[in-house]
């Protein structure tokens, strides 16, 4: 930790015209980092998708980077395009917060945007995508159409929210369901998610919810493949097969970016934390295959409704 926060102090100390006034209210530029590729087409291009929706409703140039990973190369990267001028810059992903929270006082011209962070400065605005509800609604959908009585979920981390709202969402549809649950411990580690979901097709799982964005396209095609079913993550995937991929739990997080780009242009964003979720329009579910029955699609959709109304769950309790 030391040796990384005098290298962070170094690489500040070459870098050179960090402090101007600050220019609130109104978008001059837009930058945005992406950890990884904007062409995965799922979290990486929702997040372009978001770019390019800010600089077309706002008329500004704006900017990306790929591939910015470690503390040196966010460093050199908010800097460089703050002197191109961008007074807006979004990471996105969590592996930004330190880094935008540590050097943001620096930057006191510039709004940080951090997905999924903890906002700890007054020049920091951190995105949430609530994932619980989404993941509730999918179990539901998973354990309406299972056929073994046997559901899994693949994920990244055992504290994805999404992962405990597909499990109560499943028991809620079926009280008699199983649910299997793996994880990666990784975001992007597709070849022990397709090892993982192998076992669980072997306990006989017929319903499998990838969640996570680096690797659920791969999974889904080998569902295809296998012939069973798939919840969608992130993105809408029906595009990969209507009669796979029984839904999809959708965050939008291009709209989530465009509403505080919003806020930060008429000088009303509050920095800290903001939450976004059905009721923002930020979080939805995608397309039901044809096979899924028009019953249970709208019991699906007047529970979204009353979930908007009340912001709580149902429950067998």
């Amino acid at each position: 930790m030391i040796t990384r926060l005098v290298m962070i102090f170094s690489v500040l100390l070459l870098l050179s015209g960090c402090a101007q006034t600050p220019f609130k209210g109104k978008i001059e530029k837009v930058g945005m980092l992406f950890p990884d590729t904007i062409s995965d087409l799922v979290w990486g291009t929702k997040g372009y998708k978001g770019l390019l929706a800010i600089q077309s409703e706002f008329n500004v140039d704006v900017y990306y980077k790929e591939n910015i990973r470690s503390d040196e190369d966010i460093l050199k990267a908010i800097d460089d395009l703050h002197k191109k001028g961008v007074n807006l810059l979004y990471g996105h992903g969590n592996e930004y917060e330190e880094i935008f929270n540590m050097i943001s006082k620096d930057y006191p011209d510039m709004e940080f945007v951090v997905a999924n962070g903890t906002a700890k400065n007054d020049n920091v605005t951190s995105v949430h995508l609530m994932g619980e509800a989404m993941g509730f609604f999918g179990g539901m959908t998973a354990a309406h159409m299972s056929k073994t009585n046997e559901v899994g979920v693949i994920a990244s981390f055992l504290w994805q929210p999404e992962v405990d709202g597909f499990i109560k969402g499943a028991k809620y549809e079926n009280p008699d369901i199983t649910v299997n649950t793996e994880f990666t411990d990784h975001w992007d580690n597709g070849n022990e998610a397709l090892h993982l979901y192998e076992k669980l097709k072997a306990e006989g799982t017929d319903v499998v919810y990838p969640a996570g964005d680096g690797y659920n396209v791969p999974v889904i095609q080998q569902i295809k493949k296998d012939g069973l079913y798939a919840i969608g993550y992130v993105a809408e995937q029906s595009y990969l097969g209507k009669n796979t991929v029984l839904t999809s739990t959708v965050q939008n997080v291009d709209k989530a970016y465009t509403l505080i780009a919003e806020q930060y242009n008429k000088g009303t964003l509050k920095s800290g934390d903001h939450n976004f979720d059905f009721r923002e329009g930020v979080v939805e579910m995608g397309t039901f295959s044809p096979l899924v029955d028009k019953a249970f699609q709208d019991k699906i959709s007047d529970l979204v409704k009353t979930y908007n109304q009340t912001n709580e769950l149902p429950s067998n309790e």
